[in-house]
């Protein structure tokens, strides 16, 4: 009975000694992060110029042809919920590494859903993200010369499907 009491208490003491003296992250250590900021911001009111002067030189040809096809406006933008921006980046560099590519930034393109979409989007705008890189130069081949200064599209699926505002930028 006394080894057991002994074992006990020896089970506790390497407790509290392992508790005491064993490294943690601080919470404060844990919660930052450093917040970079991105090149190529501009601010609100450059923003409002270039919304104001896409209405200006683009918004009457965009709803004449949405009236063509029985619409009076035409979406001019489209959004997506951070959650799937986050888990559409995580995913298509999950895909371009599985494929050999690097991937260092996304390109955003305009499209129109077409004749089969159904009515709610037949003929309409819309927008979609595509991831862009370089081929891996592990994978690479030595005769690939590419003269284009921007990366290339990578073969993944491209995001689409989000919200379209037919309303101006309006901060």
């Amino acid at each position: 009975m006394k080894k057991l009491v002994l074992l006990v208490l020896g089970f506790i003491l390497g407790a509290v000694i392992t508790y005491y003296f064993c490294p943690r992250p601080l919470q404060e250590e844990v919660a930052e992060q450093k917040i970079v900021k991105p090149k190529g911001l501009i601010t609100i009111d450059e923003a409002k110029t270039l919304n104001n002067n896409w209405t200006k030189h683009r918004e009457k040809a965009v709803d004449s042809a949405a009236a063509k096809q029985g619409r009076k406006k035409d979406t001019r933008s489209t959004s997506w919920d951070l959650d799937e921006i986050e888990n559409y980046i995580t995913y298509a560099k999950n895909q371009a590494d599985s494929l050999g590519y690097d991937m260092t930034g996304v390109r955003v393109y305009l499209g129109v859903y077409g004749e089969n979409q159904g009515q709610a989007k037949k003929n309409l705008s819309t927008m979609f993200i595509v991831p862009t890189g370089k081929k891996s130069k592990a994978t690479a081949s030595a005769l690939n010369l590419s003269l284009r200064g921007n990366d290339d599209d990578i073969p993944v699926d491209p995001l689409n499907r989000g919200g379209g505002g037919q309303g101006g930028y309006n901060p």
